[in-house]
């Protein structure tokens, strides 16, 4: 048992001690700047010379993250270099090295003229203008289209707004921090902010973006002095139509629209023992998706000849330019019932390609555990029989300590008996101290009457506008139940005063179950405007404390 949990954590120190790098983009102009990124347990800091020959090189910095796992510590150093390429075309970041290990090489799309075809529709002398940036012009229904509004501006901004409304027949919803960085236009130097928006049509045909609007002031100058000019600073962008596409009838179900979809081993061992834990993590980085659209990885079909336990996925949501992406990692334990050969089928996954318009699968190679006796020497005893009463949706259930009755084996010796005498009297303790702490609380003096319950954390208009234009019915009548202090939708149409409101929720409940989603798209648009200003409630009725004793006061 021993050897085999040292056994395991070496296998997850080796595949923690690696140096990996990445890019925060891989499309950039040739005047933009891309942050490269590099993670490593080894000693010393990254060579950047052979970068020097594609790229000027600035804002170089460095950090160190200890992490404690399985009682040990464990260091991770991170670099960050920003690069800004000195020509244009497919260009290779070559491996750099770092201590004793190095870097895998990768790849840089940079595209010509990105600045001058931004300035096209921009006046000579701007002070700031907008873009905005879709990723796909021809999506499917229910695809993520990542939108991307960019914010070109000279002097600097005192205070401002920048919208974007939600449009027609579609939800959308801000993502991430806003960015700011510096770009050239027509000889000008800008500063420049990016808005990334995530957008989800709801039916084909037409789509229209709205125009993106900025209104905001600068910081006034000599002129503006001199002149009573006030620094006012408005700007919008084009407004942006897609042709959303239906969807095809031969996809695969569920409907998984995405660019691209990879699946891998992080961890996959080869052999086991009888009775003994074996983990598998299998990470899945799929380009176009959100968390809320990615179905559960698969498990792991191993048949009677082993149980598998699947902890919860771990979720990483980023962006890859303007097209969201998402990593996802979860860990399998496979845990063998006897010895011999244990074939583990590798997980597969059916997905749209958008860009080629063709069903796709994804899949990893199967594994084969030679699997060994137990620590015993023979066949691993079975395992405990699982509990799924008190499984969560998407975790693996608890294994129950009690065994069954017909398991327990008859006691040959007297000292089962009086294990028996000792855990009776201690009941009888137990059973006689309940009775005193009852007695003793009853001579307490009883609660007020009207005294409101523990308070629950509050749920923000904030919050539920973001539900309505982005997650399920399911999840907003969760948020409207935890504002008015009920249970359900029966509860909520029942605490509701305004009429419109409740037509709105049983609209959309409807709309829910007739699957059509042109039905869907309005009775969302219609909730969104009855409860625009939050939910109207009845007011709540509560017995007041007339301050009068109780007509039947509790005894001495």
């Amino acid at each position: 048992m021993q050897a085999g949990c040292w056994l395991l954590l070496v296998l997850c120190a080796t595949a923690q001690a690696q140096t990996r790098a990445w890019l925060d983009r891989q499309d950039i102009s040739d005047t933009d700047t891309v942050t490269l990124t590099i993670e490593s347990d080894a000693a010393g800091a990254p060579d950047y010379a052979p970068l020097r020959a594609d790229f000027d090189l600035s804002a170089q910095t460095s950090s160190r993250q200890v992490q404690w796992s399985n009682g040990g510590a464990s260091t991770r150093n991170l670099f960050a270099v920003v690069l800004a390429p000195r020509r244009t075309g497919t260009l290779q970041i070559p491996s750099l090295q770092v201590g004793s290990q190095r870097t895998a090489p990768l790849q840089l799309q940079v595209a010509a003229g990105a600045g001058a075809g931004a300035s096209a529709a921009v006046p000579g002398n701007a002070a700031v203008f907008m873009e905005t940036e879709v990723d796909d012009a021809t999506p499917y229904v229910q695809q993520s289209v990542g939108v991307v509004v960019r914010l070109f501006y000279v002097a600097q901004l005192v205070s401002g707004e920048l919208v974007l409304d939600t449009p027609d027949g579609a939800s959308m919803q801000r993502v991430g921090e806003d960015r700011s960085l510096v770009r050239e236009v027509n000889g000008r130097r800008y500063n420049l902010v990016e808005r990334r928006f995530l957008l989800i049509p709801e039916r084909s045909g037409p789509l229209q973006v709205p125009a993106a609007q900025f209104n905001g002031r600068a910081a006034g100058g000599f002129f503006d002095d001199m002149f009573g000019g006030d620094g006012r600073l408005r700007a919008s962008a084009p407004a942006r139509t897609l042709q959303v596409q239906p969807q095809p009838a031969s996809a695969p179900q569920p409907w998984l629209p995405l660019h691209d979809l990879r699946l891998r081993y992080t961890a996959a061992p080869d052999s086991g023992r009888a009775g003994e834990a074996a983990t598998v993590v299998v990470e899945a980085v799929a380009v176009g998706a959100t968390r809320a659209q990615f179905p559960e990885l698969p498990s792991l079909d191993v048949g009677p000849d082993a149980q598998v336990f699947a902890e919860p996925a771990q979720y990483d949501e980023t962006f890859n330019g303007g097209t969201p992406q998402l990593k996802l990692t979860r860990r399998y334990s496979i845990v063998p019932r006897g010895p011999g050969t244990l074939r583990v089928p590798g997980p597969r996954m059916a997905w749209w390609d958008v860009q080629a318009g063709e069903a796709r699968v994804t899949a990893l190679p199967d594994l084969t555990l030679a699997v060994a006796a137990g620590g015993a020497g023979g066949s691993a005893p079975a395992p405990l029989p699982v509990d799924t009463r008190s499984a969560l949706p998407g975790q693996a259930p608890a294994a129950s300590n009690a065994l069954p009755l017909a398991a327990l084996p008859a006691p040959t010796r007297p000292w089962g008996w009086i294990a028996a005498a000792c855990f009776a009297l201690l009941w009888l303790l137990t059973l006689a101290w309940g009775w005193r702490r009852r007695r003793h609380d009853g001579r307490r003096a009883p609660a007020p009457v009207g005294v409101a319950a523990a308070p629950v954390a509050p749920v923000s208009r904030a919050e539920l506008r973001r539900a309505m234009e982005s997650q399920g019915l399911d999840e907003i009548i969760a948020l409207l139940a935890a504002m008015g202090r009920v249970q359900g939708l029966e509860g909520v149409i029942a605490r509701l005063a305004d009429p419109v409101q409740r037509e709105a929720l049983l609209a959309m409940q409807q709309a829910r179950w007739s699957g059509q989603g042109g039905d869907v798209a309005a009775a969302r648009q219609a909730l969104r405007r009855a409860f625009h200003d939050g939910p109207h409630w009845q007011p709540a009725t509560v017995a007041e404390n007339n301050g009068l004793a109780p007509l039947y006061p509790s005894g001495p």
